[in-house]
């Protein structure tokens, strides 16, 4: 099982003053935890410890997290009257007829319209700490945004597990056709040395070492055996499916996941060190192609990788 570090949570809770508390959790790919908070005023003193909650519970990604209250309407019919800030009304009345006076200004009837789109003029401020009935909801909205956030990284995980595993087949495909040239290979090397030996025997009268030159072509055409390579590149595909299959649940949400994303770079890393090998000795047109097919297939599979937590 693994999961994708691409991810959107949300959730939301009511509380006292029809208020509703809203959680949103999104996530792209990272190397490491990226978080980027913000929060309510009422939230500040708590954020160091919501930081620690989300970094245990998410692990990994660039995340951006919003914790914010929106007023709540209960009935069609309810009027929701916006409260106006005293204060700074008043604060702002005696700037401007200060002003007024002396400019020498003598027109009144503007100035409640401009006053009224002063700043925060009709949003109190409310930077009170919440208390600790409060502060349990806000906890328990926050794991619920984690609880959606990991089921939409689950559902993300599973498609890009079956992308996956298809690539991991076509490139065992394209192993197999390799097989038929291995054998034609070698004797079209053999012959063409050969052939290369007798012309030069030809051109310098020379008999040549048969002996000497069954030797040469034994151990040139060890260097050129792939059958190791293919043996590894078949444990490394059998591999990253294990790997894939060993990422841990969820747990409903509530626990740390194991991601498994860097382990399968480095396998991807290490069968693309033996396709490259394959490559160089492959010595023929045909498997140059296969060859050619791997790296593309294996490129699509180390780009997907970087979105696998």
């Amino acid at each position: 099982m693994i999961f994708s570090m691409t991810g959107y949570g949300k959730a939301e809770s009511l509380v006292a003053n029809n208020k509703k508390l809203v959680v949103e959790i999104k996530s792209l790919n990272s190397k490491s935890m990226d978080l980027s908070v913000r929060i309510a005023s009422q939230l500040r003193s708590k954020e160091l410890e919501i930081r620690t909650l989300i970094a245990q519970r998410l692990e990994r990604g660039k995340m951006d997290l919003s914790i914010y209250y929106q007023d709540v309407v209960q009935d069609a019919n309810t009027t929701v009257y916006t409260p106006i800030n005293h204060d700074a009304f008043i604060y702002y009345y005696k700037e401007l007829i200060s002003l007024q006076n002396e400019l020498g200004w003598a027109n009144n009837q503007d100035i409640i319209a401009a006053i009224m789109r002063m700043p925060d003029v009709t949003k109190v401020q409310d930077s009170s700490e919440v208390n600790e009935e409060e502060w349990a909801v806000v906890l328990q909205t926050i794991e619920e945004a984690v609880k959606q956030f990991n089921a939409f990284r689950e559902q993300e995980g599973a498609s890009l597990y079956q992308m996956f595993c298809e690539k991991l087949d076509a490139i065992a495909a394209l192993l197999t056709e390799v097989e038929p040239y291995e054998q034609s290979r070698v004797e079209k090397i053999k012959a063409r040395i050969e052939a290369n030996l007798e012309q030069l025997s030809a051109t310098t009268q020379q008999a040549i070492d048969r002996n000497r030159l069954e030797q040469e072509m034994i151990y040139y055409i060890e260097k050129l055996d792939i059958n190791e390579e293919k043996v590894r590149l078949t444990n490394h595909l059998k591999y990253f499916r294990e790997t894939m299959e060993s990422g841990k649940a969820i747990g409903d949400g509530q626990l740390a996941i194991g991601g498994v994303g860097k382990k399968l770079g480095f396998i991807a890393q290490e069968m693309g060190r033996e396709i490259n090998t394959l490559g160089s000795k492959s010595n023929q047109g045909e498997m140059q192609i296969i060859v050619v097919k791997m790296k593309d297939i294996l490129e699509q599979i180390k780009e997907q990788v970087l979105n696998v937590l």
